[in-house]
């Protein structure tokens, strides 16, 4: 939605519904990666279910028209895209380990940012056409119906993993930091070309904010696999940049601080993922999967509410600048507690 939300703006709805339509797509993922935690469902089936609803909720965002039926088709969306990190993320990090190659670890979260790139890319295009917003949600999901059919024979496997939720115990930490995480990465992560639009009218000026985001994205994970620091490390010092490029567009003015933002927590919140996730694996082996889901879960509590806060503090004075300030609190205080290393052996007498 961030991409077409200056589209959608233009069509006529307020900040503040924006605000509420995120919302309700991070509710969506809240529940779905709670959901996660005891679902004993064959891997296979979940990520192509979950990936064919996220293309056609999509779809249906651009072919219906009313803020109800939209609040519902996001929620529906983030339920699905939970579904498709937890479950992803647990099966090809196992697969890997057995294969000894966790470094490619980076190749499957680089395509969380591709996914973003393209997106921005394709609703430049659309915003150059002079079309409207609901010609890109029906592009865009088409284009994710379309890869899921490409990929969707790799999706052959017949494990279904049982459910362990021991890994919960001695996880609180990773839990705790990967909620701040999502409070502080979702407030620009949701409004930079709005912000942008505000700044400059011109929509190839404004529309760059999130091709950049998603290409930087890309292109860390791949950097950040091959480096010989561990995930707890690589994780607090993304979120110390992240924490920059946060408040990035309260010290740099104009569309440069945009664009500094932009790439900033571009460049670290995919990176965080990957880190987070190998992290819990770290501590926790094959049976990392329930911690994967409550981290999830944790993060989209951090998402959801930082468009609330965005809604309820918008027509404040400074409103947006008190979010930002507290986004960047949330990932210092991350990154200080994930500064201090623990060991599997730690974690389990925890």
């Amino acid at each position: 939605m961030t991409p077409i939300l200056p589209m959608m703006q233009a069509d006529g709805l307020p900040l503040a519904q924006g605000g509420w339509l995120a919302a309700a797509n991070y509710f969506g993922y809240l529940l779905g990666a709670l959901w996660t935690i005891w679902l004993n469902l064959r891997p296979s089936l979940a990520i192509r279910a979950a990936l064919l609803v996220i293309g056609l909720a999509t779809v249906a965002m651009g072919l219906v028209d009313g803020f109800v039926p939209w609040l519902a088709l996001r929620f529906v969306a983030g339920v699905a895209s939970a579904w498709v990190l937890v479950f992803v993320s647990a099966w090809t990090l196992e697969r890997l380990a057995e294969l000894q190659r966790p470094q490619l670890g980076g190749v499957l979260y680089a395509g969380v940012g591709t996914g973003v790139a393209i997106a921005g890319l394709a609703c430049l295009v659309v915003m150059q056409l002079g079309a409207s917003a609901a010609a890109a949600w029906v592009a865009l999901g088409l284009l994710a119906v379309a890869m899921a059919g490409v990929i969707w024979s790799s999706f052959s496997f017949e494990s279904r993993p049982s459910v362990q939720t021991g890994a919960l115990s001695g996880g609180w930490v990773l839990i705790a930091c990967y909620g701040l995480y999502g409070f502080g990465y979702i407030i620009p992560a949701t409004f930079l070309p709005a912000m942008a639009r505000q700044i400059v009218a011109e929509p190839l000026a404004f529309g760059s904010a999130w091709p950049v985001f998603g290409a930087a994205a890309a292109l860390s994970t791949l950097v950040v696999s091959g480096a010989s620091a561990s995930p707890r490390r690589v994780w607090a010092a993304c979120m110390a940049v992240m924490a920059a490029g946060v408040a990035a567009p309260l010290v740099v003015p104009g569309l440069t601080g945009i664009l500094l933002s932009a790439f900033l927590v571009g460049a670290t919140f995919v990176t965080i993922t990957l880190a987070g996730m190998q992290e819990a694996r770290r501590l926790h082996g094959a049976a990392a999967r329930p911690l994967m889901a409550a981290m999830t879960a944790a993060f989209a509590v951090g998402q959801l509410v930082g468009p609330i806060v965005i809604a309820l503090v918008e027509a404040l004075p400074r409103g947006f600048t008190l979010a930002m300030l507290a986004a960047t609190a949330c990932l210092l205080a991350g990154a200080a507690v994930l500064y201090i290393p623990v060991t599997p052996a730690q974690q389990k007498r925890h």
